[in-house]
């Protein structure tokens, strides 16, 4: 459409969240509880029909990978932002003894994006002048991190129990309600896989039924080889 002043543009239009958010994590961490917590009560189904037992092992799976899950996390986290932080330490101490070259070095930035080298030069200089803020760049720019952003250990190893907690706790559910055959286990498990496989078609190009079932086809092939395992191992009599 064309109007007095010339054409009009549409500027305004979105994009999905091609991180994920926090929807990636915590679905990612839910399936990969119900996955192995799914294959372990198989594998223990498979080589005993002691409930008790099937149950007791369920809920180990679930404390042992959510206990493993978050201590991994915390670890793993902690030593990302105290790398981080370190960066930051001796961009900050850069920026204070050698000013006019992180000024240089921000200008050059801006002239391999395509600025002028004047343009580039008075950008640089108009930034230089909130240290705060050219840190911010700086960091951005070198190693991908803001020096007020950085993620939180306890938070991510919070997440990461209660995800996998969450995801480890479909398939003992019947066994904790009484039931006595896998069966129920695994028709809620499998159902909570591609459920679990279609919430995550919103963050991936893929159709909600391919992603459903290739999760639900991912977990069955998982409990299916363990429970043969523990067949075979408990008609051994070990």
């Amino acid at each position: 459409m064309t109007g007095a002043t010339g054409p009009e543009l549409s500027t305004h239009h979105s994009h999905r969240d091609v991180t994920g958010g926090w929807l990636r994590p915590a679905v990612f961490g839910a399936m990969d509880g119900l996955v192995s917590n799914f294959a372990l009560i198989a594998g223990v189904a498979g080589g005993t029909a002691n409930t008790r037992v099937i149950g007791l092992a369920g809920v180990a799976g679930l404390a042992a990978g959510a206990f493993s899950m978050a201590g991994g996390e915390y670890v793993s986290v902690a030593s990302q932002r105290e790398l981080a932080e370190a960066e930051i330490a001796v961009e900050r101490r850069e920026m204070a003894v050698h000013p006019e070259e992180e000024e240089a070095e921000l200008a050059a930035l801006y002239e391999r994006r395509g600025l002028d080298p004047e343009l580039a030069a008075e950008v640089a200089r108009q930034i230089s002048r909130n240290p705060e803020q050219a840190l911010e760049v700086h960091t951005l720019n070198e190693f991908g991190v803001k020096p007020g952003d950085l993620p939180s250990p306890v938070t991510a190893a919070l997440s990461s129990f209660l995800s996998f907690a969450v995801g480890a706790l479909i398939p003992l559910v019947p066994y904790l309600a009484g039931v006595t055959h896998l069966w129920l286990s695994a028709g809620l498990s499998l159902a909570a896989l591609f459920g679990a496989g279609v919430v995550v078609s919103r963050v991936t190009a893929r159709s909600w039924w391919f992603t459903g079932l290739r999760q639900l086809l991912v977990g069955a092939i998982a409990a299916g080889l363990t429970w043969g395992l523990g067949t075979l191992i408990g008609a051994s009599g070990l």
